[in-house]
């Protein structure tokens, strides 16, 4: 190991040289107020303990200038209670620790490293054996061939890479070279569709296993030329209005380009800053994943900067405020309007459910669920799952997913747009039809 360790030594300067010689995406002067505002709207969101802690949220309030040392201090101790449990008598608790899942166990890890955590101790290293394990099952399950999917998908996988790079954990080579092969051929999205944020997620994971150490110098080259094809998607999905791919997966695809840099010449990484600060100072957004990925951007920021943390050299200060004059105002206005729901599950023709209802203008499309749902004939049946972006639709009228089947319940505008955003946050007009389709991913 010590030869292979050596070897790489040769690379990792010229890596260095290619990733300093570019410019990095900078963030507009004179938004430090955005900056401050957003920072104590996460406290606030920490703050609150009828919400369950979010290793998201804890990973935005560290990666920014702005600290409540005391209050994230307790914040990171909910985490703990979550995931690492000492009392088996909480349910909650011993959910997560007997199926944490590959995503929230990285993110769990990435939130002990934010905070400077001791990782040398056996309950760390046994979360970090947990994540290894994690990933060989997500690794089998996509097959020698590559062919298949993982167990969960190449964002969490993704993602659980990164969280071992992060604490300078060695990963099976094997597990990153699927990684590779599914960033080569274009298998990281659904059905062929480009997914911005799980490209941003696994450009992350191969920047950071490029400054690696212990790696084959093969596997850098490797890894470089990933991680400048992921750049080369990423700024291409730009859209007219500056977002990359859509306004929800800016926040990561702009730390993955605050990260890997970017030509002098190219206009498109500020044109994105100016989308994701109109989209923030507008309010209309309610998703707390796309905020605690946006508060480290707008610091200057990404996971990767996760690393490096000297907690010691932090600075106090930041209070729990009023909130931003910009959110949205919680009373709804009186006037009504029309709403149309279709779901279908193809391949019957019939709708399971079709019904205009009458709801409050500023309502939201779980809103518009929840007033069908109260129908005196034949009512909507819904069920929901909690998410960090929110909740997600897993069933409609005793329709869900089976275990192993990939289907979900796809959102469309009519006649056939994609929703962007989720339940929680859509703001349907008056006279829209919205279909809710079971499709497979």
């Amino acid at each position: 190991m010590a030869g292979m360790g050596s070897r790489w030594l040769w690379f990792f300067p010229i890596l260095q040289i290619l990733i300093s010689s570019v410019q990095l995406c900078e963030i507009p002067s004179g938004n430090g107020h955005r900056v401050a505002s957003l920072s104590a709207e996460l406290l606030a969101l920490a703050h609150d303990a009828t919400r369950e802690p979010d290793p998201n949220i804890y990973l935005g309030l560290r990666l920014t200038k702005h600290h409540s040392l005391e209050k994230e201090r307790l914040y990171l101790e909910r985490l703990k209670g979550v995931y690492q449990p000492n009392n088996s008598s909480d349910q909650v608790a011993v959910k997560y620790q007997e199926q944490p899942g590959t995503g929230r166990l990285a993110l769990y890890l990435l939130a002990l490293r934010a905070a400077c955590h001791n990782m040398e101790t056996p309950e760390a290293h046994r979360l970090v054996t947990q994540l290894k394990l994690h990933l060989h099952k997500e690794k089998e399950e996509i097959g020698s061939e590559n062919l298949g999917q993982p167990l969960t998908n190449y964002y969490q996988y993704g993602l659980g890479l990164l969280a071992l790079c992060i604490h300078g954990k060695m990963a099976d080579v094997h597990v990153i070279h699927r990684l590779l092969h599914a960033e080569e051929h274009s298998r990281l999205g659904i059905h062929g569709k480009l997914s911005v944020d799980t490209e941003a997620m696994a450009g992350l994971a191969f920047a950071c296993l490029q400054r690696a150490t212990f790696y084959p110098p093969e596997l850098g080259v490797k890894l470089h030329q990933s991680v400048e094809r992921v750049k080369a998607k990423v700024l291409q999905a730009q859209t007219p209005e500056g977002a990359f791919g859509n306004i929800y997966s800016s926040p990561l695809a702009a730390q993955f380009l605050l990260a890997v840099g970017q030509s002098q010449k190219e206009p498109k990484c500020p044109k994105g800053m100016t989308s994701l600060l109109q989209h923030l100072e507008q309010g209309d957004s309610q998703d707390v994943l796309f905020k605690s990925q946006l508060l480290p951007v707008l610091n200057g920021k990404s996971y990767l900067d996760i690393a490096s943390m000297e907690c010691h050299t932090e600075r106090d200060g930041l209070a729990l405020g009023t909130p931003s004059p910009t959110a949205p105002h919680a009373t709804r206005p009186s006037k009504q309007i029309a709403v149309q729901l279709i779901v279908k599950q193809p391949p019957r023709k019939l709708p399971l459910f079709r019904r205009v209802l009458t709801v409050a203008q500023g309502s939201s499309l779980l809103d518009v669920l929840n007033v069908a749902s109260r129908e005196d004939r034949a009512p909507l049946t819904f069920e929901t799952k909690e998410t960090f972006s929110g909740p997600f639709l897993m069933a409609l009228m005793g329709v869900k997913a089976q275990e192993g089947e990939r289907k979900y319940w796809k959102i469309l505008r009519a006649p056939s747009s994609l929703l962007e955003q989720g339940l929680a946050d859509y703001i349907p007009q008056d006279k829209e039809t919205i279909i809710l389709r079971f499709s497979p991913w």
